[in-house]
């Protein structure tokens, strides 16, 4: 590892990657530490002060990373800096990847992990422009976290969520890849470990990613006060899960729109939460006063209860939806309809100016 004292203007590592790292004035004397093949990330990470950049040079990295810092910035070069799990030799025996689950978030099988406490959230984190394959658990997984941004990521094939946020508020992900795993590519909760009503974001925001080929492209879960905007959503089982349940306050007070999601047809087995489900376009379960505006939805097809287009379902524990917006969407070729409201209780919801063909029950296009 390479600790070079120097300011952004001047360093020559900012030339390796133009104006990706901007420029700040000499009396910030933020620096840059330098993690090439066969050194360790980690231990960079550790030395890093609050305005500190950690660059990772292209080439193979087997380690989780814990990130607790204030303002700190992790950033490869782009798909070719790569971070796999670390692999465990056992004596007589095939290498492993060690998967053992503890309270450290990477040993818990994470790949980078972002972590404050329950009394302070950790600020300002920046995770950018590199690749994460291949863990147990999490690509980049966030908690307790205020305006940490996800940039530049390829997230792929990991066993359950490619970038994913609990109890974090301003996040940005914005720009990645997420692909191949084995739940959502995008995923925002509460907490998973509790039940507790829905945490407001303050604006938390998932914007431009391109999500294919996982179990869901985006669950958002238990939030309020977020946007999911201008993401490229195929391939997947689902595209977008807004999911709430019977705590207070109530999910929902959020946006959906200018999402692309088309055909979403992948099948998945079901889960203890979910039935099977293939072909769902954007979901609505449990939620209030979201509004899904200006989405192109289309061919997502499949037999499941939440296949369709656009649908409203009343959550599985029977929360209903209420005063939700659906308006301004293209959508064609969804089945078993392109709007689908399977909402009986719910109130105030309601299908406005959307250019549809088909709908159940008919009349909502």
């Amino acid at each position: 590892m390479k600790r070079c004292h120097i300011a952004y203007a001047a360093s020559a590592v900012a030339a390796l990657i133009g104006a990706g790292l901007g420029a700040a004035p000499a009396a910030a004397a933020h620096q840059t530490l330098v993690v090439r093949q066969g050194e360790s990330i980690q231990q960079a990470v550790n030395r890093a002060q609050p305005g500190d950049t950690v660059l990772v040079l292209p080439g193979t990295y087997k380690e989780s990373v814990t990130i607790n810092t204030p303002q700190v910035t992790l950033r490869g070069l782009g798909g070719r800096t790569v971070i796999e799990p670390a692999v465990k030799t056992v004596a007589g025996k095939a290498p492993r990847t060690e998967t053992k689950a503890t309270k450290s978030c990477a040993e818990g099988g994470n790949g980078i992990c972002v972590i404050g406490t329950k009394k302070k959230n950790v600020e300002g984190v920046t995770v950018a422009d590199l690749t994460v394959t291949g863990f147990a658990r999490a690509g980049v997984f966030g908690m307790a976290t205020d305006g940490m941004t996800v940039r530049g990521v390829q997230a792929v094939k990991n066993a359950v969520w490619g970038i994913a946020q609990e109890r974090s508020v301003r996040g940005h992900i914005l720009g990645n890849y997420a692909q191949g795993n084995g739940d959502a590519g995008v995923f925002l909760a509460n907490t998973i470990t509790e039940e507790a009503g829905a945490l407001d974001t303050r604006r938390t925001v998932v914007e431009r990613n391109r999500l294919e080929d996982n179990r869901i492209g985006v669950t958002v879960r238990r939030l309020r006060n977020l946007a999911v905007a201008e993401n490229h959503i195929t391939g997947n089982c689902a595209g977008v899960f807004v999911v709430g349940d019977e705590n207070r306050p109530k999910a929902g007070a959020l946006e959906v729109a200018y999402n692309n999601v088309s055909r979403n047809n992948k099948y998945c087995p079901k889960t203890d939460r979910l039935p099977a489900i293939q072909g769902s376009g954007i979901v609505l379960t449990g939620t209030e006063k979201t509004v899904v505006d200006g989405n192109r939805v289309v061919g997502n097809t499949g037999t499941s209860p939440l296949s369709g287009g656009i649908v409203l379902f009343k959550s599985f524990v029977g929360v209903t939806n209420d005063d939700n917006r659906v308006s301004d969407n293209v959508l064609d070729g969804n089945g078993p309809a392109d709007l689908v409201n399977t909402e009986t209780k719910g109130k105030g919801n309601t299908f406005r100016h959307n250019a549809c063909r088909a709908s159940k029950p008919s009349g909502l296009c």
